[in-house]
């Protein structure tokens, strides 16, 4: 039977994967300092990803009425620290995991034209200081955070300044001082992108406002009952007179976020819906957050766990939805403004663009990124990705190009966010489900475990290929945080070099090998003649020889380096 190129393509792809993962994986290398540059960042949705204990399954009275993928289901943060603990993360070669807001949601419904709609997803805030019954308790989030700095792997925290939940019978409205209703955002201009609402009920926070306003009735209320009224409020004058800021709504969120990094050791924040708020609201933001990852560092839990993940500042990126590389340093509104976020308290961006560009070759996507890190945004960085949450053109939502999807995120220059399930071919598709639910299904651990296949591929194997890459970009910050530079187009191989801070680092790449042959590699200019390299793909060793080398295994793709 005859098949397409592109199909007898795909399946020497899978049986790279296949043929490696009955090769032995190399021994794991001490990595080289870490560095947000080259970070591999594993984003998850908390309730998605894994249930550690069903006893919270649904609280608040919610109930299991919602839309297809529209309402919670089950995963916890003792879900994710099991993981953590069973060293999901690390064979993964993850540096750093992002979790959704665990801040209390609302604790009803929206019915808005796609049916019941719960807040699983975390953006849809209640109360910023508890953490939400159905994710876990506080004892939770601090094992959380102290197993993932036990391991060397960073913890991000997801934050929204921008809005609170949306108003259902059983929650009430903030006070018109705190928020307002309308109007809805047109985005036409930077005032009509700011100053209102992203969508029908979903009350804005009066960021732009320093007018003192008083805590809700409704928070008062809740924290009286809760027997820790007097505790927040003390905590909220000793801020107050601190900092010298107005009793203003945007203080007392920067005050209660960085309440989570003082408190837990969170260390780096993901921002949302950036541009949607005032620019100099987040570098006040960092400012906040900053001091009190210093005090954190200082308790006794600090000093420990910074023995693990090493003394760095406090991290930064944002969701600024639409930001591309080729702007450089600045993102513009529709009406033509220009706004630097990196001067406004944020080390990383989030590119926006890697969807689109990984229809396009490896080399016009490699040089294009590396151009950008190494000459407009020297001194910060991108945060890639191929799907998330929200964007509802991901790449190869089906899966049909799970290799392909790895190579072209975890080998592309700059920091990489793999998206949960991206690793096991999780597919961006739900029966009934409608728009960006279709992005949202359970993390699918069964395909896992019985390596089901997903078009041509098996979910184990695609796994090992994602693996096998992470572990090589964990040991090498030359991958994502190097200058790239292309050697030869067929097999197509690239160089990354890294000097930076007494660290050098150099790695060799090559894609698209042959499976029925071993080829000579092209390494000159980057190994010398006798020296030793290791395909951490495969495993195997090789020595350099005339400027080439060649690896007995039998693999698409080869990740050379010195042990």
């Amino acid at each position: 039977m005859k098949i397409s190129a592109l199909a007898a393509s795909l399946l020497l792809a899978f049986g790279a994967a296949t043929a490696a993962a009955a090769a032995p994986a190399p021994a794991p290398a001490p990595a080289r300092p870490f560095t947000w540059e080259n970070a591999t960042v594993y984003f998850l949705l908390t309730d998605r990803f894994n249930n550690g204990n069903p006893a919270n399954d649904l609280a608040y009275g919610r109930k299991g009425d919602a839309a297809p993928a529209r309402g919670f289901m089950g995963g916890d943060l003792a879900g994710v620290t099991a993981k953590i603990k069973d060293g999901y993360f690390t064979d993964l070669g993850v540096d750093a995991i992002w979790i959704t807001p665990p801040v209390e949601q609302i604790h009803g419904s929206t019915d808005e034209g796609t049916g019941k709609s719960y807040g699983f997803h975390g953006y849809w805030a209640r109360d910023f200081t508890a953490v939400d019954a159905n994710l876990g308790s506080e004892k939770d989030v601090r094992e959380l955070v102290e197993t993932a700095h036990a391991h060397g792997i960073r913890v991000l925290l997801d934050v929204v300044m921008n809005h609170t939940g949306p108003v259902t019978p059983q929650d009430t409205v903030w006070p018109a001082d705190w928020v307002r209703t309308e109007p809805a955002c047109d985005f036409k201009t930077v005032k009509g992108t700011v100053a209102c609402t992203l969508v029908k009920n979903l009350p804005d926070i009066r960021t732009d406002s320093d007018a003192p306003v008083a805590l809700p009735p409704f928070l008062v209320a809740k924290w009286k009952a809760e027997k820790r009224y007097e505790r927040e409020t003390a905590e909220l004058d000793d801020f107050f007179k601190r900092t010298g800021y107005p009793r203003a709504p945007r203080y007392y969120l920067m005050k209660w976020h960085a309440d989570w990094v003082r408190k837990y050791g969170f260390d780096g924040f993901r921002a949302d819906t950036v541009k949607h708020t005032e620019a100099g609201v987040w570098k006040e933001l960092r400012q906040v957050a900053g001091q009190a990852y210093e005090d954190w560092k200082r308790s006794d839990a600090g000093k420990r766990d910074v023995a693990k993940i090493g003394n760095l500042p406090f991290f930064m990126t944002a969701e600024v939805y639409g930001y591309d590389p080729k702007a450089g340093r600045t993102f513009t509104y529709d009406d033509g403004t220009k706004v630097d976020f990196f001067a406004n308290g944020f080390d990383n961006l989030i590119n926006f663009t890697l969807p689109g560009d990984a229809r396009q070759g490896y080399e016009q996507v490699f040089s294009r990124y590396s151009q950008a890190l190494h000459g407009p945004l020297q001194g910060v960085s991108i945060l890639n990705y191929v799907d998330s949450h929200d964007d509802g053109n991901p790449f190869d939502p089906l899966r049909r190009q799970p290799l392909e999807s790895a190579n072209k995120l975890l080998l592309a220059p700059g920091a990489a966010q793999v998206y949960y399930g991206d690793e096991t071919a999780r597919v961006l598709k739900v029966d009934g489900a409608e728009g960006d639910a279709n992005l949202r299904s359970f993390m699918n651990w069964d395909a896992l475990a019985s390596n089901a296949r997903v078009g041509l591929y098996g979910a184990g194997d695609v796994r090992d290929h994602w693996a096998r890459l992470g572990r090589f970009r964990h040991a090498h910050p030359a991958v994502g945080a190097g200058v790239h530079q292309m050697i030869a187009s067929s097999p197509y191989t690239f160089k990354r070099t890294y000097e930076k801070d007494g660290v050098r680092d150099r790695v060799v790449v090559a894609l698209d090998l042959p499976m029925d042959r071993a080829v000579p590699i092209s390494v000159a200019g980057v190994f010398n003649d006798g020296q030793t390299v290791r395909d951490w793909y495969t495993g195997k060793t090789a020595v350099v020889k005339d400027g080439k080398v060649q690896f007995d295994g039998r693999a698409t793709v080869a990740l050379i380096a010195q042990d």
